[in-house]
């Protein structure tokens, strides 16, 4: 099976300053909501706390990677005997809920055109240079009227002319945003009371007297919630040394754009306006020759 291309598309915007410049947009999928809260703890939190070897970053893992992974990709996160060492964050996605009622700011549901490009969302819309130069080139290169001694048109490209009217827009659109509630904990693991308190400080005062806080990944920004709760729990269990574990629940408003690898529409949407209509005449289409013909003896048909 042949591989797909890459999940992107470029389109263009405008800077503070007014300068157009291009942006690469990328899809928004699960993955890019799972991205975005671990760079959010591992990043803006940053955690660190007192150790046997100093004051240190305190590790940030994904519980969903195997044991096997772990150890071979960080072999410092474990001692000789297989026993992971803390202290340690870990971050889990606990569920994913499509909550009607929960949503961001596209609220209304906008259907996709029904056709093979889709889209529904309008995000920019240009000029096309090209297109538009050549319907002004074909008006100043085109001659007719002559029966009547007048021409319109130059008989040449690129010739200086009046406003030109036949103007081609791309309307670039884009999939509505479907809205999801993700719930995340992150699991303080410590051997200390002290580590604990430390590593959980900056997530109680991180957001201030709120919260809600944003994170971002690849340009797209979700808006997370901290829950009220910090569980903690001793455990003392057995002959082994007693470990303190706090519990900071989260969730996060994310959104998808697209089905991802099995979407058949492209991402970005690129439409073209029409500029002229034609309707085309019998007369012309049987090449009839005019009734009235001002000049005699010249030979003329119908054109559109």
């Amino acid at each position: 099976m042949a591989a797909k291309k890459p999940d992107y598309s470029y389109t263009k915007t405008k800077d503070a300053d007014g300068r157009l410049r291009e942006i690469t947009l990328m899809p928004s999928t699960i993955e890019t909501i799972d991205q975005a809260f671990y760079n959010w703890v591992n990043d803006s939190i940053n955690a660190s706390s007192e150790t046997n070897k100093g004051f240190k970053k305190v590790p940030v893992i994904w519980i969903s990677a195997e044991r096997a992974y772990q150890i071979k990709s960080n072999r410092d996160s474990r001692d000789l005997n297989g026993v992971i060492k803390l202290p340690l964050l870990i971050v889990n996605r606990t569920s994913l809920t499509k909550d009607p009622a929960f949503k961001g700011t596209a609220w209304a549901h906008i259907p996709n055109i029904s056709d093979a490009r889709g889209g529904a969302l309008t995000v920019a819309r240009r000029i096309n240079q090209d297109e538009t130069a050549n319907f002004l080139n074909a008006d100043s290169a085109r001659k007719y009227g002559t029966l009547s001694g007048t021409s319109v048109g130059h008989g040449q490209r690129n010739y200086p002319g009046p406003r030109n009217n036949k103007v081609v827009y791309e309307t670039i659109t884009m999939p509505i945003p479907v809205y999801v509630a993700a719930e995340y904990s992150v699991t303080v693991r410590t051997n200390y009371q002290a580590q604990l308190n430390q590593i959980a400080t900056p997530f109680i005062t991180g957001t201030g007297q709120i919260n809600n806080f944003f994170m971002s990944h690849e340009g797209h920004r979700f808006e997370g919630f901290i829950q009220n709760d910090f569980l903690q729990s001793l455990d003392i269990s057995g002959e082994d040394e007693s470990s303190y574990e706090s519990v900071i629940k989260f969730k996060v408003l994310g959104y998808l754009l697209g089905g991802g690898i099995n979407e058949e529409r492209p991402k970005i949407s690129i439409r073209e306006n029409a500029v002229k209509v034609k309707f085309p005449r019998e007369r012309v289409i049987t090449a009839d020759s005019p009734e009235f013909n001002p000049k005699k003896g010249v030979k003329s048909f119908y054109r559109e």
